[in-house]
């Protein structure tokens, strides 16, 4: 008699880990579990796979079905070379967003707009600043009282006199922000930004 053995794969539980068996112990294991030893003897196994049985022994089990994997990246994150912003972004965005550059008091475009919607980055389009956290400080460029949470990083300038506040997605250099200058706000604090470093969507757009 001839016998064709086929690999099984056990996929419920979970494997951690499984031993190997040689051949040499299958014909010890069906002697075991069959009542005709002499039928057994005289048996011609032929394997499909490469001749070793798994023995699978489950050490653990999950619960919940779906682990969830982190991204080895942050989300919303955007990386460019200067090459490629210098291609997308107009000259004077690029001074200002990527060079550090600050637009002359009282020129730009959103400095005494007080209209509702959002203001994202010129750059890459991450929300930055709703307009309800906007308001009217007389030192020539938008300022709000806080931003976005998460969407806004902060690092001191190099001579440490002021803190430089940044796009978090991209870098793009947004302006300053200063604390305890006693405006009547939620966190007495002022993010003074570039006009050109932003793009505003109005509410009913």
């Amino acid at each position: 008699m001839k016998v064709t053995c086929f690999n099984i794969l056990r996929t419920t539980p979970p494997i951690s880990s499984f031993n190997t068996k040689p051949i040499s112990s299958i014909h010890h294991l069906l002697l075991r579990s069959n009542p005709n030893p002499t039928l057994l003897s005289n048996t011609q196994f032929t394997f499909t796979t490469p001749p070793t049985i798994s023995i699978l022994h489950p050490k653990r089990s999950f619960r919940g079905g779906i682990v969830a994997m982190s991204s080895p990246t942050t989300p919303g994150s955007v990386n460019k070379s200067e090459e490629e912003w210098q291609a997308i972004l107009s000259p004077e965005q690029f001074r200002i967003l990527r060079q550090k550059g600050t637009e002359y008091p009282g020129t730009g475009e959103y400095d005494k707009l007080f209209e509702e919607g959002v203001y994202s980055c010129a750059g890459c389009g991450t929300p930055l600043y709703k307009s309800t956290t906007k308001f009217n400080s007389g030192c020539g460029w938008p300022a709000f009282y806080d931003g976005v949470p998460g969407a806004i990083n902060r690092h001191p300038d190099p001579d440490g006199r002021r803190i430089e506040i940044t796009c978090a997605a991209c870098g793009g250099h947004l302006g300053h922000v200063f604390k305890g200058e006693g405006f009547p706000t939620p966190t007495n604090e002022r993010h003074c930004v570039n006009s050109i470093s932003l793009k505003f969507a109005p509410a009913n757009s």
